[in-house]
């Protein structure tokens, strides 16, 4: 078991029973106590748990969350999360990005809280009062219909907006990913916008965790040949690397 591998362990297992203490976590993973604090360490640096006294607990997620997005969030947190760190290295100051309403995107709205004067596009209700925190940066949550899970608006009073902006970076995630029709979408509104709001971006950023590899859904929304680099996590098979390869798909494997 890798170390990506039995931290995601841990953190399952803290999910079924909260408020297991270090030897009862290093009973269950079999491996020393030792190994078990360096782990929560590390997890509580990255903000994912909060160590309290002889173990400890998952950190909760934002209270403005709603039930769905709050499951998105909690899915392969560890796959998002290095996937976030690796794509905000490509931010400076004073950009202009696209951000959809993914949870992934969220993870990457995280770690752009240091920088200034962002200008910030997006249709994700979470991302957007995330990032007006910083009064530095430009907030533009592209109005419409809202969606029923409440983390997103979509409709034709959006794309009338992202038409007239011009930006340089889009960083957008997918429910599915497939190296003949690219990324896709569940919900046919949230592909039809994203398909719009990429025709005014220079450089599209995919964002998709090993889990979405091979899961095509009803709409695609960016070509393969659209993107200009994708990053995924340590769980992308060799199959997979030589698949992005034979696309021509510039990757990145985030540890």
């Amino acid at each position: 078991m890798t170390t990506f591998e039995r931290r995601q362990s841990l953190l399952d297992l803290l999910q079924k029973q909260p408020g297991l203490r270090v030897p009862e976590i290093a009973q269950a993973l079999r491996v020393s106590e030792g190994t078990v604090r360096n782990d929560l360490n590390a997890l509580e640096t990255e903000k994912l748990l909060t160590r309290v006294h002889g173990g400890a607990v998952l950190r909760e997620p934002p209270q403005n969350f709603n039930a769905a997005f709050n499951i998105r969030y909690q899915q392969h947190n560890l796959e998002k999360e290095a996937i976030a760190m690796k794509a905000a290295s490509l931010v400076a100051t004073g950009d202009s990005l696209l951000l959809d309403s993914s949870s992934t995107a969220y993870y990457f709205a995280q770690k752009l809280t240091d920088l200034q004067r962002l200008r910030i596009v997006t249709n994700g209700i979470d991302v957007a009062r995330l990032l007006a925190q910083n009064p530095t940066n430009t907030v533009i949550l592209i109005g419409g219909v809202m969606n029923p899970d409440g983390s997103s608006v979509t409709g034709l009073l959006s794309e009338q907006i992202i038409a007239e902006l011009h930006i340089q970076k889009a960083f957008v995630s997918c429910s599915g990913f497939s190296v003949d029709r690219g990324m896709t979408e569940v919900r046919f509104e949230e592909a039809q916008l994203k398909r719009k709001a990429l025709e005014s971006v220079r450089q599209i950023f995919a964002l998709v965790d090993s889990s979405k590899m091979g899961q095509e859904d009803l709409t695609p929304f960016a070509r393969p040949l659209q993107i200009t680099h994708l990053f995924s996590d340590v769980g992308l098979s060799d199959e997979w690397k030589a698949r992005l390869q034979w696309a021509n798909i510039p990757f990145t494997v985030c540890e």
